[in-house]
């Protein structure tokens, strides 16, 4: 979709008409991502949502709208879903990094954030990475591509494990192949993304089979990790999957609002805003001894 610009004058209806085109090209909207677009207040655009959202044409959701009644069981495909929200990606990714330690055993869940985060985890040597989704093996398989012949020791490549299952809009794999595979393994880190995170339903998608599958990864590990930008805080999706109290913290961006951090941090052990500053994260109490 083309930017407003600098023109503060877009008729209503065609400021509506340009955010039904976002929807149909990616899936879903944000309010924030439409402010700056269209160049008017956050007021007006959610003005447009409740007219929209009235004639029929779209779902209001929290922080914006999805196709007609698709709210709790919409599932964006990846390439929809990678669009939103990169800075902040890239922000969480590069906090959440630092805790994968050299030589450790982790995971990574399906996702746009883990995506991000896998490509931060090329560079930490002697990873085993257990992972149900095929966007994040084929990161760590490119990069052994490129790692030279006769590398010095203490540099090693991850060894990959991506787990069989049915493949869902997001290219995750979930599913009875999936879940037995994931049973067998006993990781040291999860890094979990979500769809949604709420003090109510805690995690949650609204993929049935990749709840199940994600309640399998999440009880696999020692430490669970959630990386999740802060338009996820307050979403819920179709299936519950974990509570709050099982995720020993949460990497997210400097856009979680006060009273949000609050709230997680009556439930989560430790609480991470990535600013996008290399070091300085904020934490609520301190993590767990494993």
């Amino acid at each position: 979709m083309e930017t407003a610009g600098d023109n503060q004058n877009l008729l209503a209806e065609q400021r509506r008409a340009l955010i039904l085109e976002e929807l149909r090209e990616r899936g879903g909207v944000r309010v924030n991502e439409l402010t700056r677009r269209l160049m008017v207040s956050d007021m007006t655009i959610r003005r447009d949502l409740d007219v929209l959202a009235r004639r029929g044409t779209l779902e209001k959701v929290h922080g914006g709208a999805v196709p007609l009644a698709e709210a709790s069981t919409h599932e964006p495909g990846f390439e929809a879903k990678s669009s939103l929200e990169q800075s902040a990606k890239e922000d969480i990714a590069r906090a959440a990094a630092v805790l994968a330690k050299p030589g450790s055993a982790i995971a990574l869940s399906g996702g746009t954030t883990t995506y991000a985060l896998a490509q931060r985890l090329t560079e930490v040597p002697d990873l085993t990475v257990v992972t149900n989704s095929v966007r994040v093996a084929d990161v760590f398989h490119a990069a052994q591509r490129r790692t030279p012949a006769g590398s010095r020791p203490g540099t090693g490549a991850a060894t990959v494990v991506l787990t069989g299952g049915v493949r869902t809009p997001s290219d995750s794999l979930v599913g009875p192949v999936a879940d037995a595979a994931i049973r067998t393994l006993h990781f040291d880190v999860l890094f979990l993304g979500v769809h949604g995170i709420s003090t109510e339903a805690g995690l949650s998608t609204p993929n049935l089979a990749e709840a199940e599958t994600n309640r399998h990864l999440v009880g696999s590990a020692r430490r669970v990790v959630v990386v999740a930008d802060h338009t996820k805080w307050g979403t819920v999706g179709l299936s519950s999957f974990a509570s709050l109290e099982e995720v020993g913290t949460l990497v997210t961006d400097g856009g979680l609002p006060h009273e949000a951090r609050d709230r997680v941090r009556e439930h989560i052990r430790e609480l991470v805003v990535a600013d996008g500053r290399p070091a300085g994260a904020e934490s609520g109490q301190p993590a767990s001894e494993g």
